[in-house]
């Protein structure tokens, strides 16, 4: 990042069409690959929902085209998740061009990271959060309702649920890099405590179903995972230059002018 040129907006634009273009690509390949195991994807999928079924209980679709279309969508959010790293690496190599050297090295480990945190997240939901919530519905039933749940409803329904928690455990990742950047500090996360609590809550209360327990199961991960994100932070974050560092970044930027004055006057 040291003394380059401005790019030009229109250059940005382009670079971000081709990487939303590489991005797309990566869903395709992931979706053929997906449908293939539709019917068994589906079904790994809703297992949290029918264990927690009264025995005999089943989901049903309830138009003709329904269960058709729920496959397609299975297919697709499993082509997401399947072109997760090329998605992160795409994005982190995007904002690339405003890195140092050194912090572009860090890009693959930064693309793994990424990628093993939206599993994680989207593990927790369904292996967690899901039983308890699905359990906490079906408590509705009494002898004369009775709980017929949809294939097309469970799909929109789990897929937020799942897709919610994989970026929310991005969390850590994203503080970190703004720490990096130098807009967030370790201080100024620990002052914003309190508040980003309230945050969390809060988001906890959209992203999850309307009961406590659900809440609270995505609320509490969320509060350690900005724990760790001030442990990031003071460990990556940017750090204050001494005067030996400005002294030695002045060297090298002149250094680096010199050179590219000579050089023009050699090819001049």
């Amino acid at each position: 990042m040291d003394d380059q040129e401005k790019i030009p907006f229109s250059a940005h634009l382009e670079e971000l069409r081709k990487r939303l273009i590489i991005c797309f690509i990566a869903v395709g390949v992931g979706f053929v690959l997906s449908y293939g195991f539709k019917e068994k994807l589906f079904q790994i999928l809703s297992h949290p929902l029918v264990n927690v079924m009264p025995s005999g209980d089943k989901l049903i679709f309830t138009g003709l085209p329904e269960a058709f279309f729920t496959y397609l969508k299975v297919a697709f959010i499993s082509g997401i998740i399947l072109a997760t790293p090329v998605i992160f690496y795409q994005f982190w190599m995007f904002v690339a061009p405003g890195l140092y050297d050194k912090e572009k090295r860090m890009l693959i480990p930064i693309v793994a990271l990424s990628t093993i945190f939206f599993v994680g997240g989207a593990f927790f939901g369904y292996f967690i959060v899901f039983p308890f919530g699905f359990k906490f519905f079906l408590g509705f039933a009494s002898e004369t309702i009775r709980p017929l749940p949809s294939m097309r409803e469970y799909l929109s329904f789990s897929s937020k649920l799942l897709l919610a928690f994989g970026l929310v455990f991005e969390l850590p990742l994203v503080i970190t890099f703004f720490a990096r950047m130098g807009i967030v500090s370790v201080d100024f996360l620990k002052k914003k405590r309190k508040y980003a609590i309230l945050l969390i809550f809060t988001a906890a209360a959209i992203l999850t179903p309307p009961d406590v327990a659900t809440q609270i199961m995505m609320a509490v991960p969320l509060m350690v995972l900005y724990e760790i994100s001030i442990i990031g932070a003071k460990i990556f974050g940017k750090k204050k230059l001494t005067e030996d560092d400005v002294n030695e970044s002045s060297r090298r930027k002149k250094e680096k002018k010199e050179k590219r004055k000579d050089d023009k006057n050699n090819h001049g």
